[in-house]
């Protein structure tokens, strides 16, 4: 869309030369037919069209060369600028006056016509700017585009629309966008832009675009809103959540260590007996540190500060590392790892967090049973599977079992773990360019599946 232009007006002048002698060209093949004097008229045409092109002054010009050649060509006597009877005198006078009333008629047509259509496009370019400030996304992303469509429709080189104070320089000339006294931001033309364009953006354009930002802007900001409260609403979930959790799973290892220390104290203990209890608060301990390290890995992957340290590690190394941080059986865990297997660009620290839990999940719900894990290349991308015998994870619990403090399992298993260890999971492995999901059959089998690039 461009706003609509005369042709240059030289073109005009051009056109009007033309026209007038072509016309009195035809004015000599017309005598035959009709009087001299009422063919006059014919020359009002050519000024007809010039007043609808070029505008009214260049009509009356165009209507006095008429006159002139109407009168040297064809009023008697011919051949000069004379003329012999009042007659001729007022059939030329009204040709003038039709001419010059035919000009201002059609010049008022034509810019009501042009204004018509100026606003027109005014109103598809409102709707325009309206669909891409308007659909969403981020404010900032959108405002090159709508200064792009309205530079393109202004017929301009650029066109710019800032969110703050804007100078004008020797290049730009700027309007402020104001909701009612607070600027809101600044429209930037450049300084070649014609008077009547810059006068069409101050009365109308510049109006439309400032309700339309105002908008934008109150869009965002009830947009923030939103996600500010469900943030909020998040935090208080993991809140109340962190304090069940602190509750009943700090308590419980605790309890343990406190009952088992003083039964140490009994004199009536055999050494096999002491044994057994120090290695019970030993176990306990173990696991109380456990839980702490996943409430502050938790911690840190929901406040973004779980930044990686990359470094080429060795998959196996990581896997066997996370095994031997368990202290579980030899024999809990069958490992087949591809000795081709390229080594990784990662944090190695966060991936033996993340297989550990993995190890310790599937571990719990093995019913027994070995846990296998596999690794394998799949295309440049490494594929691991954590795969136990246990009962399977329902298809809608799938996704929510990475949730924070999400439980899958019931007291009748007795697999109740702290809904901590599989979002850690997701967010290490996250963290670290991948994706984890899972693949259950019921009552057969779960598949825990990590996919690594070797490069992020």
């Amino acid at each position: 869309m461009s706003w609509t232009r005369r042709p240059p007006l030289i073109v005009g002048v051009l056109v009007a030369a033309v026209g007038v002698a072509l016309t009195t060209l035809l004015v000599y093949a017309l005598k035959g037919i009709a009087p001299v004097l009422s063919l006059g008229v014919v020359y009002l045409l050519v000024v007809l069209v010039v007043a609808t092109v070029w505008g009214a002054w260049l009509a009356l010009a165009t209507a006095v060369a008429s006159a002139l050649a109407f009168n040297f060509f064809h009023i008697p006597p011919t051949g000069r600028f004379t003329i012999a009877t009042g007659e001729n005198w007022v059939a030329l006078a009204v040709f003038f006056l039709a001419a010059a009333g035919a000009s201002s008629l059609a010049e008022i047509a034509r810019k009501r016509a042009l204004e018509a259509d100026e606003r027109r496009q005014e109103a598809d370019l409102s709707a325009e700017m309206a669909r891409l400030l308007l659909r969403g996304g981020r404010l900032e992303e959108t405002l090159p585009s709508v200064g792009a469509r309205l530079a393109h429709a202004l017929g301009l080189a650029s066109a710019a629309i800032e969110l703050r104070a804007v100078d004008a320089g020797e290049r730009s000339v700027v309007f402020a966008l104001r909701e009612g006294t607070r600027q809101i931001g600044t429209l930037v033309l450049p300084s070649g832009a014609r008077e009547d364009v810059l006068r069409r953006v101050q009365v109308r354009i510049a109006p439309a675009l400032e309700a339309l930002l105002a908008a934008a802007l109150e869009r965002d900001a009830l947009q923030a809103e939103v996600v500010e409260t469900a943030a909020l609403r998040r935090s208080d979930v993991i809140k109340t959540a962190l304090l069940r959790s602190v509750s009943h799973d700090l308590r419980s290892p605790l309890t343990a260590i406190m009952t088992t220390a003083e039964a140490l104290h009994s004199p009536s203990l055999t050494a096999d007996e002491r044994a057994e209890l120090a290695a019970s608060v030993t176990d306990e301990a173990r696991r109380l540190s456990r839980l702490i390290d996943d409430l502050l890995d938790l911690s840190r992957l929901e406040a973004d500060a779980a930044e990686p340290h990359p470094e080429w590690c060795s998959i196996e190394e990581v896997v066997r590392a996370a095994v031997d941080d368990l202290n579980l059986p030899a024999d809990a865990f069958k490992i087949a790892i591809d000795a081709e297997l390229p080594p990784v660009r990662a944090d190695a620290a966060q991936l033996e967090r993340a297989f550990a839990n993995l190890l310790e999940n599937a571990y719990r719900h093995s019913n027994g049973h070995p846990v296998s894990v596999r690794a394998r290349d799949v295309g440049g991308r490494i594929l691991l599977r954590f795969v136990d015998r246990g009962p399977g994870v329902p298809e809608a619990q799938r996704e929510r079992i990475f949730e924070p403090f999400y439980r899958s399992g019931t007291a009748a298993t007795g697999h109740r773990g702290s809904g901590l260890g599989l979002a850690i999971v997701r967010g290490f492995v996250e963290a670290n360019g991948g994706k984890v999901w899972v693949e259950s059959l019921p009552s057969q089998a779960t598949s825990f599946v990590v996919e690594l690039p070797v490069e992020p």
